[in-house]
C-alpha cells in the first residue's frame, strides 16, 4: 500500500486510567445498586439493541456530543456483559480485549504480515477468506450474517459477503437487468391478485434493488434513512402550517397538503 495514502499515526493522548475508573464504578454498581445487581445477559440484550440504534441516530445526524454520549452507553453494555461473564468464571474484559486484538492482527496480514492489499476492496475480500480459515470461525460465508438483522441491512450484507468470494455480476448491467426482470414478475403477480405470490416477488424486487445499489456504491440503508428523514421533515412542515392556519391535518384535503408539501420542498 502506498505510504503516501496512509494517515499519520498519532500518539495516544487520552488517559487510559479513565477506563480503569469506569470498571471500578461498574464493580461498585454491581454490588450496591439493586437494578445493576439483577441484570443478566438476557435482560440487557434488548437495551443493547436500543443503545446501538441511538448511536446510529447520532452518527446519522453528525452530532458529535451525542455520538460521545451514545458511545459511552454502548461501552457500558460491553463492560457490563464482560462483568457478568467474569462473575460466572467465563471471561473478563481483558480476555475480550486480547481476543479482539489477536483477531485484528490475524485478519490484517497486509499490515502485520506479508500479504498485499492495495485498496479497501481487496482488504474486504481477504477478510472473508481469512474468516473461513479461523479456528472456531464460520464454516460458511453467509453464516456470519446475524439472523436478527433488519431485512434491508441483511440483504446488503448477504450480497456483499457473497461478492467478496467472487459470487457477483461481472458488470453493473447484470443487476439492472435482474431488477427489470423482477419488477416485471411482480407486476404480473399483482395483476393476478395473489397476495402471497406478490409478497414473494416484491421481496425479489427489493433484493435486486439492494444489489443494484451495492454495485453503484450506494448503501441502501443510508439512502432510505435519508429519504425517511426528508419525508418526516416535509410532513412536519405540513402539520405546522396547517396548525398555524387553525386546521387539523386529518380534516385537510389532499390538494392542501400536496401544496404545502411542494412549499416545503421549495424551501430545502
Amino acid at each position: 500500500m502506498n505510504s503516501q495514502n496512509k494517515p499519520e499515526q498519532h500518539t495516544r493522548s487520552y488517559n487510559i486510567e479513565a477506563f480503569g475508573r469506569l470498571l471500578d464504578t461498574l464493580d461498585r454498581l454491581r454490588v450496591e445498586c439493586p437494578w445493576d445487581r439483577k441484570q443478566t445477559f438476557q435482560s440487557l440484550r434488548t437495551n443493547t439493541i436500543e443503545e446501538v440504534y441511538e448511536l446510529c441516530d447520532a452518527i446519522f445526524a453528525e452530532d458529535m456530543p451525542n455520538i460521545k454520549k451514545e458511545l459511552g452507553d454502548v461501552l457500558l453494555h460491553v463492560i457490563f456483559y464482560a462483568k457478568i461473564a467474569s462473575e460466572q468464571g467465563a471471561f473478563d474484559i481483558g480476555d475480550v480485549a486480547d481476543a479482539l486484538n489477536a483477531k485484528l492482527i490475524f485478519r490484517h496480514p497486509h499490515v502485520f504480515g506479508s500479504v498485499e492489499a492495495d485498496d479497501a476492496h481487496q482488504v474486504e475480500v481477504n477478510w472473508e477468506q481469512i474468516k473461513l480459515k479461523e479456528k472456531g470461525g464460520n464454516r460458511f460465508v453467509l453464516a456470519g450474517v446475524p439472523a436478527s438483522l433488519p431485512a434491508l441491512i441483511k440483504a446488503y450484507r448477504i450480497q456483499e459477503k457473497a461478492a467478496n468470494v467472487g459470487f457477483d455480476w461481472p458488470d453493473a448491467e447484470g443487476p439492472w437487468q435482474k431488477l427489470r426482470e423482477e419488477i416485471s414478475e411482480f407486476e404480473q403477480e399483482a395483476s393476478r391478485g395473489d397476495k402471497e405470490a406478490m409478497e414473494r416477488e416484491f421481496g425479489d424486487v427489493l433484493f435486486s434493488l439492494v444489489n443494484t445499489a451495492r454495485r453503484l456504491g450506494i448503501n441502501p440503508e443510508n439512502a432510505l434513512q435519508y429519504t425517511n428523514t426528508k419525508f418526516q421533515r416535509r410532513f412536519h412542515y405540513i402539520e405546522e402550517e396547517l396548525n398555524r392556519q387553525g386546521k387539523k391535518i386529518g380534516e385537510s384535503s389532499l390538494e392542501e397538503m400536496d401544496a404545502l408539501w411542494n412549499e416545503a420542498k421549495s424551501k430545502e
